[in-house]
């Protein structure tokens, strides 16, 4: 982590450092966007979800998902924050999670995706 990007928030920390532990390079390029400082962490529409995968990807948003768009895939997405109407749209067709929970399900980082 950046000295002048330590986040305060302690939920963010408890992710970045567990992103950290696991030895995927998946989860090292998400703990890396985290640890930036806020204003320069991903935001990411659902239209580029839409843009950037196909049905049945996973992909991990190292930031934040905004409601912007369509998404008519069926993915399953993970993100550290996401907007209400962001998570309702992922829900129709695919699944919404918290990036904690997809590293627990998946700690190898197997078939994940970046997208920032």
């Amino acid at each position: 982590m950046d000295k002048k990007a330590d986040p305060t928030n302690p939920v963010l920390v408890n992710t970045i450092e567990l992103l950290q532990e696991q030895e995927a390079s998946v989860w090292n390029k998400a703990a890396e966007n985290l640890g930036k400082v806020n204003r320069k962490r991903p935001e990411v529409n659902l239209s580029d979800i839409e843009r950037n995968t196909e049905d049945g990807d996973t992909v991990v948003v190292p930031g934040k998902v905004l409601g912007s768009g369509r998404l008519t895939k069926e993915v399953e997405v993970a993100a550290f924050k996401a907007s209400d109407s962001a998570k309702n749209h992922i829900n129709e067709n695919g699944e919404f999670k918290f990036i904690e929970d997809l590293v627990d399900e998946n700690p190898e980082g197997s078939n994940v995706k970046v997208i920032k």
